[in-house]
């Protein structure tokens, strides 16, 4: 079949082919469009249909905690942007509002190259409608397009959550005109598409050469590793430390944050023309708009050329690779699990190294996880810059149990992502070990035994890495480790167990069982069960350190007198204990009903 570009016309009549059948040309690019926009309209109306009628609990509860989180965002933005333009003179915080915005849409750009990424890769070469829309009489570039609207719509929604607050913030403080809040959704929506288009990009280009470069594209990773490794070593080697809120300090701050002022990035086009035109300046941000409209159509058009070019013979690529046989990491991988695991019986033992197998495979689930620790780590890493625990010792311990409770809930959404659907997605091979002689029971054991084993190394290992930059005392930093087992145990135990009493055995897809009731339900408990460990542990210790203060020694020393710290010595075992207590509760009791119900369960 003769097929056409996007913007070329198919010919009028159609062309007789040597059967004697007559091929039917492609409709033009026009009708093609709005065939696959009402496509997705339909689609849509079905999805809302379907949320209303089977996830309403799940959307409610996305919608109170998504405004909770904007409003806070939003209040603090208001407090901040109030303080600057109070304490800072007027050339000053021109600058560090400019520091500011580019350092937040710089970063929030890098976001939105990797999530709209890993969304490609998932919805072009992993979806299952993938195959029936290339196997339409559709151009290449209009499937591409599809998905690529949809990749952009799932990734900015985040972006416009965490950036609409502050921008209406800045406008409230600096009593910006009415053009500036016109000008702030075309602003948005054209630098969406820049990082998406790149992201696709660099999506196409991965997958291409992946199957005949495996060998160069994990030697580029490691170098990109080791390279990134090396440049934290040696800032945090060499670079000089200042107190905090010292002249000094404010422009080692705004020095370090020029990078982000670069002119050829486009988060610099965005934040110049939103803090012109909320300074009245709507010709130069209308010129900085148009440069932004315009780099984001051409990057469009980019991705679009470059999906007509390699999108189907790298979605037959992957499809039709068979590798090159085990690669020898892995195989040193599976042999580190089992030496690991030798405590354990053969059975449980096999079943983790497959569980881990199918999770490697996969790089849709280990790249999310990856950018976020990295994310974590990097945040870790720099916030040793200033020696703020000389006079905010309170400070130090309020931000460590604080770092601690965001790691424990980026386990949560590791488990209720990941360990959650584990049970639901056995459906379909259940019948081959069912044919084993195996109890029901290790199977669920060897799924919590994974989860506890993939949670606890990097949990433990970015909270040990904040206590030390922090430097908290030894106390407080046993306490972070304890915690931590406590949490990963507790949330393994929870999503398996609920992963077992309330499977989805008709769906395939791992994010759309962790977003049903019983995933909503394990991701609220689960942040229930964080609040309640981080509090038992959290609360003492704050208490115990700031016992060596000599004015709340002098506060509460009419109440306990002399025992004030053989009390809160006293109160931080007390609440260890009851938190180990809480912990073996939360790991026991829904493995207990998971087993039960799980011994029931027919497939």
């Amino acid at each position: 079949m003769q097929r056409h570009g996007i913007g070329q016309q198919p010919p009028d009549k159609m062309v007789p082919a040597a059967t004697g059948a007559r091929v039917v040309p492609l409709v033009s690019a026009e009708a093609e469009g709005r065939a696959f926009w009402r496509m997705r309209l339909r689609q849509v109306r079905t999805m809302v249909r379907q949320a209303l009628a089977q996830a309403r609990l799940r959307l409610v509860l996305i919608a109170l905690l998504s405004l909770l989180l904007w409003f806070a965002l939003y209040g603090l933005a208001v407090e901040g942007f109030a303080f600057l333009a109070q304490a800072i003179p007027g050339d000053l915080r021109e600058e560090t509002e400019e520091a500011v915005f580019g350092m937040f849409f710089m970063a929030l750009f890098a976001m939105l190259v990797f999530s709209s990424a890993i969304l490609l890769y998932s919805s072009l070469f992993r979806g299952r409608d993938v195959p029936l829309l290339l196997s339409l009489p559709a151009r290449v570039e209009r499937v591409f397009l599809h998905k690529f609207q949809e990749s952009i719509l799932l990734a900015s929604w985040a972006f416009v959550l965490l950036g609409s607050p502050m921008l209406l913030a800045y406008g409230k403080v600096a009593e910006a005109p009415g053009h500036y809040y016109l000008f702030m959704v075309p602003f948005l929506v054209a630098f969406t598409y820049v990082p998406s288009a790149l992201g696709a990009i660099a999506c196409l280009l991965v997958v291409y050469w992946v199957p005949n470069g495996r060998a160069l594209m994990i030697a580029l990773g490691a170098l990109v590793v080791v390279a990134g490794v090396a440049a934290i070593s040696w800032s945090m080697a060499f670079y000089p430390s200042s107190d905090l809120l010292t002249p000094d300090w404010f422009q080692d701050m705004l020095g370090r944050l020029q990078f982000a002022q670069h002119r050829l990035l486009p988060s610099w086009w965005l934040s110049a023309g939103l803090l012109d035109s909320a300074a009245g300046e709507w010709a130069e941000s209308v010129l900085f708009l148009v440069l932004m409209i315009s780099n984001a159509m051409f990057l469009r058009l980019v991705a679009m050329w470059a999906a007509g070019g390699i999108y189907r013979r790298a979605y037959d690529r992957l499809s039709g690779s068979q590798g090159s046989g085990r690669l020898r990491w892995a195989t040193w991988m599976d042999q580190a699990v089992h030496g690991l695991t030798a405590w354990l019986p053969a059975q449980i033992r096999l079943f983790i190294v497959k569980d881990l197998r199918l999770f490697r495979r996969d790089p849709v689930q280990w790249s999310q996880l990856l950018i976020f620790f990295g994310l974590l780590a990097l945040y870790f890493v720099n916030i040793r810059r200033f020696r703020y625990d000389r006079y905010y010792a309170g400070w130090v311990n309020m931000v460590s149990f604080l770092n601690v409770s965001v790691v424990g809930l980026l386990m949560s959404t590791f488990t209720t992502r990941f360990i959650f659907p584990m049970i639901s997605l056995e459906s379909r091979r259940f019948w081959v070990l069912g044919l084993l002689p195996v109890r029901r029971e290790r199977i669920l054991w060897a799924k919590f035994v994974f989860a506890v084993g993939a949670s606890i190394l990097p949990c433990s290992a970015l909270v040990l890495l904040s206590d030390v930059m922090l430097r908290v005392p030894p106390l407080v930093l046993a306490s972070h480790q304890l915690t931590c087992l406590v949490l990963c145990c507790g949330l393994a135990g929870i999503a398996v167990g609920l992963g077992a009493r309330m499977p989805n055995l008709r769906e395939d897809s791992p994010a759309k069982i962790a977003a049903g009731f019983g995933g909503t339900l394990n991701l609220v408990i689960s942040t229930l069960y964080i609040v309640a460990v981080v509090l038992l542990t959290a609360v003492p210790c704050h208490f115990y350190q700031g016992a060596h203060n000599p004015r709340f020694v002098r506060f509460v020393a009419q109440y306990l007198g002399e025992s004030l710290d053989t009390v809160l010595r006293l109160w931080l075992w007390v609440g260890t204990a009851a938190s180990f207590v809480l912990g073996a509760i939360a790991t026991a009791l829904p493995l207990r009903i998971g087993f039960r119900a799980f011994r029931r369960l027919e497939f």
